[in-house]
């Protein structure tokens, strides 16, 4: 099925390929619901296992979990192999897998911190206006010029009320802090918790490199992430999937043009990614879409509606397997045309019209060939999965995770002393020392004979006696011991922000706001 260098795609008047050295220019799936996008993204999947290159794909409503068991003949198969020339070379075969799943339940859990994801993205994820961003941008530049680590909620939530009890200090060094947006921060946090966001955030963090596997027989491992539930969370979706594409373009090193792919990474739903997103956010998308080219990974958007994904994104993919679109509306129509015009005209061939005419199985298909150049578009068959046709069984599931190569690394989680913790003992730390302060004032009043307070501030009678010195006296002491405490406490405070702030210096960010760790 696959040649050395290319993937065999399926047939129309000539074999259709995809050429492994132009498969990190990148590739779109497009058609309507039931037309065989997931097909075509299996098979895909099939063709880089096979060459040995890894490959990440988002299983949506479980069907790619067949990728993992050996497939079932069946009569239409068979047929379709025939169709396409492969009776003779046609067989089933599992393919290596590895499942991950947000929420631990149908796979390894992939989390996060809090640090490395950064402002940009969870400010994308809390829906922040421009205002609540900005306070978000402020905490965590405190967090980073502080040495304060930011791994899950609780520590972003006490760094939260840390800043508030900060705002008019925060305000004149970094820029004004609202309240009423950190409280509106909070709020969005809630949402983000009933919808099992904290999930994601925590250690141990996932390890790109543990994406970029290959098995032992020398087949890529094909990283299927259980996407049925995250599907119900459509924000934490889109930008969990770019966190992890911009952890790929900070993480992997140049390369230029490899023979093969580094990992190939398939978007599924893209348009989660952009409704609604800002155009910043758009921007720095398709800057990382066109450099991460020379990382050697390659980004495939499988999308109902190729209007789904922005024309300056959309313009970076060479590679497309488009299935049937129907016009029955305005848009429709419309993407019908914009879908017809992005493809290398073919003579014989009425694009436009054929797009509304093909079946399911059927697409027209435009690869990159020569140097670059994108091949004439033809309407092709695209070839059966040698994989299951369908998902697999949760037993079949369980095996698989207890037999992975990444088993008991993610399943559970660490907490390791962060901003939480740091502020929590700085808050007790606090009020132990006025617990001390009151104390050693109550014992010299009583020596005294001076009046005790109690901690509402009310004084106890001294029962006549007179032989207590003067209140003011008293008074010079305390404020005295009250300013050597002031400038203990404020060179105590000058060192932490000496060394808060070489520590942030050494913290980089990346296009889309995730930490870098390796700086």
């Amino acid at each position: 099925m696959t040649a050395k260098d290319n993937i065999f795609i399926g047939a129309s008047t000539k074999t259709e390929n995809l050429a492994l050295k132009l498969a990190n220019r990148h590739g779109l799936i497009a058609g309507a619901t039931g037309t065989g996008k997931t097909v075509s993204l299996q098979i895909l999947a099939e063709g880089f296992s096979k060459a040995g290159v890894p490959v990440f794909c988002a299983d949506i409503k479980g069907d790619l979990s067949g990728l993992a068991a050996e497939g079932v003949s069946k009569d239409f198969l068979e047929k379709r192999a025939q169709e396409v020339g492969l009776e003779k070379t046609y067989s089933y075969k599992a393919f290596p897998a590895v499942f991950w799943d947000l929420f631990g339940e149908q796979g390894h859990p992939i989390r996060t911190t809090v640090s490395e994801i950064g402002p940009l993205l969870l400010a994308r994820l809390l829906e922040l206006n421009d205002t609540q961003e900005g306070v978000l941008n402020i905490l965590f530049e405190l967090a980073d010029d502080e040495g304060l680590l930011l791994l899950d909620l609780k520590d972003l939530r006490a760094m939260l009320a840390h800043v508030a009890e900060r705002a008019s200090e925060l305000s004149t060094l970094y820029g004004n802090v609202s309240k009423a947006s950190i409280g509106a921060i909070q709020r969005r946090l809630l949402v983000l918790e009933r919808q099992g966001g904290e999930n994601f955030f925590g250690e141990p963090a996932l390890d790109i490199r543990d994406l970029i596997r290959t098995a032992p027989d020398g087949r890529g491992v094909v990283n299927i992430l259980a996407a049925d539930k995250l599907m119900t969370s459509p924000r934490l979706y889109g930008v969990f999937l770019l966190w992890l594409l911009s952890e790929l373009f900070e993480e992997l090193p140049e390369i230029g043009d490899p023979e093969k792919p580094k990992l190939v990474f398939f978007f599924d739903e893209a348009h989660l990614l952009f409704t609604d997103a800002p155009k910043a956010l758009i921007e720095k998308v398709e800057q990382v879409v066109r450099l991460i080219r020379s990382k050697g990974v390659g980004v495939y958007f499988v999308t109902q509606n190729p209007l789904d994904v922005p024309e300056t994104v959309l313009s970076q993919l060479g590679n497309r397997i488009q299935h049937a679109l129907r016009a029955f509306t305005p848009r429709d129509q419309k993407a019908v045309r914009a879908a017809a015009e992005t493809f290398r005209p073919n003579p014989d061939l009425d694009t436009e019209r054929v797009i509304t005419e093909l079946g399911v199985g059927e697409a027209l298909v435009s690869t990159l060939e020569g140097k670059g150049i994108p091949s004439v578009v033809q309407r092709t068959l695209i070839r059966p999965p040698s994989s299951r046709l369908g998902p697999i069984t949760k037993a079949e599931r369980r095996t698989l995770i207890q037999s992975g190569p990444v088993f008991g690394i993610y399943d559970r989680t660490k907490d390791r002393k962060s901003a939480y913790e740091i502020l929590t003992g700085r808050a007790e730390e606090t009020q132990r020392q006025e617990e001390r302060r009151r104390q050693k004032e109550d014992n010299q009043a009583r020596k005294h004979g001076e009046p005790r307070r109690t901690r509402s501030g009310f004084q106890l009678p001294d029962f006549g006696r007179d032989d207590r010195p003067r209140r003011d006296s008293v008074q010079r002491r305390s404020n005295r011991r009250s300013q050597r405490d002031n400038v203990l406490e404020a060179g105590l405070k000058s060192a932490a922000r000496s060394l808060g702030t070489s520590l942030g210096r050494a913290l980089v960010r990346g296009l889309l706001g995730s930490l870098k760790r390796g700086n």
